[in-house]
């Protein structure tokens, strides 16, 4: 029995190292990340709005982004945003990154205001703002954080 046991040694501890490591990949804490952020742009039908934002997580990890947004519903307007944005929870700052599916109500004469709900896998991201401009309508679209 000694002899299998030290005969196999190297592929145990090889195997134990594996399910150590694994194991501390699946436990690398939480992070909370907020963004504030401007978008600018207009819509008929088709909604554009362009901006950026600064991203800053509870782990002390920061990052300024662009920001893409293209949606389409009911809308028509122009308008500048102002606010700020609260991601779930996530491990780092680098799943931040990608498109969000978006749905959006926003409205407002000569004071606008924004809200939108925004899901990416298991990462959601829920944006409020304020801001001027002439608008209003419901669209449905994507959002994309990109590195600046």
């Amino acid at each position: 029995m000694k002899q299998q046991v030290k005969k196999h040694f190297p592929i145990l501890l090889l195997a134990s190292m594996a399910v150590v490591a694994t194991n501390t990949v699946e436990a690398q804490p939480m992070v909370s990340c907020t963004m504030t952020y401007t978008l600018s742009g207009f819509s008929f039908i088709y909604k554009q709005y362009d901006g950026m934002g600064n991203i800053s997580c509870s782990n002390g990890e920061r990052a300024q982004v662009s920001l893409a947004s293209r949606s389409v519903g009911i809308s028509v307007g122009k308008s500048e945003i102002q606010g700020t944005g609260v991601f779930s929870d996530v491990r780092s700052i680098n799943e931040i990154y990608g498109n969000y599916v978006a749905l959006e109500g926003h409205a407002g004469a000569t004071k606008s205001v924004d809200a939108q709900v925004l899901t990416r896998g298991e990462i959601s991201l829920a944006l409020s703002g304020n801001g001027r401009g002439v608008d209003v309508g419901v669209t449905f679209g994507a959002l994309n954080i990109s590195r600046r």
